[in-house]
Formats: C-alpha cells, structure tokens, sequence
C-alpha cells in the first residue's frame, strides 16, 4: 500500500460476461490509483468468464460462487473487500477515467462525507461482430440513482447494512433508500461517473420491471419510515453539491 493514500476496492459482479468484463477491468485500471483492488465476483458463470479473469489474477482478485444474483454477488465483494473506500462496478458498463480523480477529491476535501455520487452516461450498443461491440452514447448525462455512479466510504456498510439478498431486482434503489433514512452524509459531483451500456442482455429488466420495483422499493420504505417516526424522505441532497 501507498502510505497515506485512500485504498480502494472495486467490486464487479459478473454473471456470463465474457463479451464485456476485460473492458470493464481496464476501465478500473485506467483510473491509474494505488493502492487499489479489483475484486470480480462471478456469479456462477458458464461461459469463458472464469478463463478471462484468471489471466489478471493477482492483479484481480477472482471469486465464484453458484449463482444467487448481484445483489449476493456485490455483499461477497464488500465482505471480501480490504478497501476504506468501496466502489462498484457491473461487467457490462465502464468507469470513466476521471471517476476517482472526482469523487475521491471530495471525500479527501471532506471527511464528514460518507458517500459521494454522480451522472451517468447511457450508450447503445449498435452493432456487433463476433469478438467486439461498438457504442454510441445517446442523451446527455443525467443523475439517475444506481449503485455504479457513486463511492462509499467502508462505515456506510456498517451503518446501512449490505444489499438486500431476497430482491431480484432494485437492490441498488433500496439500498440508497436505506442510506436516506439513516442520514449518511452525502454529496454529488456535477459530472459523469458511470458508463452505462445498454444492449438485449440488460434490457430485460427495464419498463415493467422497474415500474414494478420502484413502487414496491419505496412502499418498503415508507414502511421502515413509519417504524422510525421519519414522517418525510427529503431526496434532494442526493444531487446537492
């Protein structure tokens, strides 16, 4: 470790991602931060996953288990994790290389601030040979609440709790719900922090799913508000600088 440095993991959960999950570890790479640990959470993969990921090990820590989706797949990375700052990543989308530089300066800036978030940038997958993908990113970006556009300092995990593994889809939501309601010290950077790229694969859980999820998440919610006497969840400051 770098002495006096801010170490961090990066924990990417990766269910048959072989067409996408060497892109997303350099993406980590580019960031060009020590000291920092990539930790590749395969959940299960029958692919050629395993194979991919083996190549860079140590530099990435691989861990399989049998497939029990992302959200039980993300709490074996933090558990996993050595870092004082966790962030997260999925193997179909990208860091931007400037993730780090933002959001890490904000937290070195202020030491109150226990989870930083940012804008994320959608693409389209276009077109696709054999062994590649080419994008083309469409509106400009925009806050969205998801879990790759953010860092966490390792206390909110302590506070908050992991990922809920009993929900097949919205975890992330819940969990930035959870972090609302117990007051963890947040800001936001004005600036693009996750690459998202859409395509057939990821695309399954979009319109119905979400509406679905959104509204049972938030009822959950109101739920644990009720129990805490919390009689309003103000989500302003999620984008507050």
């Amino acid at each position: 470790m770098t002495a006096g440095k801010t170490s961090i993991s990066v924990v990417i959960p990766v269910f048959n991602g072989s067409a996408y999950i060497l892109e997303a570890v350099k993406s980590v790479w580019a960031q060009k931060y020590n000291p920092l640990e990539i930790i590749v959470v395969d959940d299960g993969s029958t692919d050629r996953t395993a194979s991919i990921i083996r190549e860079f090990t140590p530099a990435c820590r691989y861990i399989f288990q049998e497939n029990q989706g992302p959200q039980v797949a993300r709490n074996t990375g933090i558990r996993a994790a050595d870092g004082d700052v966790i962030g997260f990543l999925d193997a179909d989308d990208l860091w931007p290389a400037n993730k780090l530089e933002l959001q890490l300066s904000l937290l070195a800036e202020e030491t109150g601030v226990e989870m930083v978030l940012g804008n994320t940038q959608y693409f389209r997958e276009h077109h696709q040979t054999a062994d590649k993908a080419a994008w083309t990113e469409y509106v400009e970006p925009f806050f969205i609440i998801q879990i790759g556009c953010a860092l966490f300092r390792r206390a909110v995990f302590d506070k908050v709790g992991l990922f809920d593994p009993t929900l097949k889809y919205g975890e992330d939501f819940d969990f930035l719900l959870r972090t609302r309601e117990q007051k963890i010290p947040t800001r936001f950077v004005d600036n693009t922090t996750i690459l998202y790229r859409r395509h057939p694969g990821n695309m399954t859980q979009e319109e119905g799913h979400q509406s679905l999820s959104f509204l049972s998440l938030v009822k959950r919610s109101l739920d644990r508000r009720r129990e805490m006497g919390i009689d309003q969840l103000d989500l302003s400051p999620w984008t507050e600088r």
